[in-house]
């Protein structure tokens, strides 16, 4: 345990764009990793899944991922959205001003974020924003 604050002193983006479907909630094959912890751990601020063209009603399973076990830690629904020039594509957010009780998330070394979405879609990209320690 540390005597002292720790903050996030590099900042850290990562993403995946998801398109295949994969169901499974305990042993997913088909995933994206989105962030993989730095060498002291990551914080995770803020988590932005968009569509990237139209999309198909579903959902965006998270998992935290710990070298072996696949941890399903949220499941995002993704609303059926026909994107054009006068219609924004689909968003969702989580963050710590929205979603108190889940974020920060805090990964230790070895751990990632990783990502499926249950029905394949055009395109559905999950973006992480935070730090390493």
């Amino acid at each position: 345990m540390s005597t002292s604050a720790q903050y996030a002193s590099t900042p850290k983006v990562g993403s995946a764009n998801l398109t295949t479907a994969d169901t499974s909630l305990t042993a997913p094959t088909t995933v994206g990793t989105i962030v993989t912890a730095g060498a002291s751990g990551t914080r995770i601020d803020y988590i932005e899944v968009k569509g990237v063209a139209t999309t198909v009603a579903g959902l965006v399973n998270l998992f935290i991922f710990d070298g072996t076990t696949y941890i399903l830690w949220q499941q995002v629904p993704i609303l059926a959205i026909t994107s054009s020039t006068t219609v924004p594509a689909f968003i969702a957010n989580l963050s710590s001003n929205g979603n108190a009780n889940i974020m920060p998330l805090t990964l230790p070394t070895g751990y990632s974020l990783r990502a499926t979405t249950s029905v394949a879609q055009t395109g559905v990209r999950v973006i992480a924003y935070g730090g390493d320690f």
